[in-house]
């Protein structure tokens, strides 16, 4: 049986229909530190059987409830990786839409399950947020609108060019 204390403050809770297997499964092949657990308990409600689970992506750990289709994901919350490398966004670029996903503007992707993520350079805090100067920051906004998969060289240029 699956362990289910939350052991930070704040724990993402997911809800899946009818795939919250697949979907551990799924999470836990493209995150190199990662680890999942799944359970069933039984609604007291109604005796329905109900899966649930945690999952521990890098450090943050989520739990996960495979509650049927009252409840879909929406794009208004999801979860932002921070990456050091072009080849970590293009590697999280490719996997995490597979199998009936897909991209959008800006770094941002839906994967199969319809969880939304941003998949964003780590270098972007520099270049956009805390751009000391401001007109670089507004070019460096403007690389990125044109982006769907983020581009580090494009965004770095964007700002390096006067």
């Amino acid at each position: 049986m699956a362990t289910f204390k939350a052991t930070q403050k704040v724990t993402p809770f997911l809800w899946f229909n009818g795939n919250l297997e697949e979907a551990l499964k799924f999470y836990t092949s493209v995150f190199k530190n990662s680890e999942s657990e799944v359970s069933s308990l039984t609604d007291p409600g109604n005796g329905r059987k109900m899966l649930v689970g945690t999952f521990r992506i890098e450090d943050q750990q989520f739990l996960a409830l495979d509650g049927g289709p009252m409840f879909n994901f929406s794009p208004a919350t999801s979860f932002y990786i921070n990456c050091k490398t072009q080849e970590e966004i293009d590697y999280l670029w490719e996997v995490l839409p597979a199998g009936g996903g897909k991209t959008n503007q800006c770094g941002w992707l839906d994967d199969k399950f319809g969880v939304t993520w941003q998949i964003v350079p780590e270098v972007m805090s520099e270049l956009l947020y805390n751009n000391e100067n401001p007109e670089k920051a507004k070019k460096v906004m403007a690389a990125m609108m044109k982006m769907t998969k983020m581009d580090i060289k494009l965004l770095q240029e964007a700002n390096d060019n006067d």
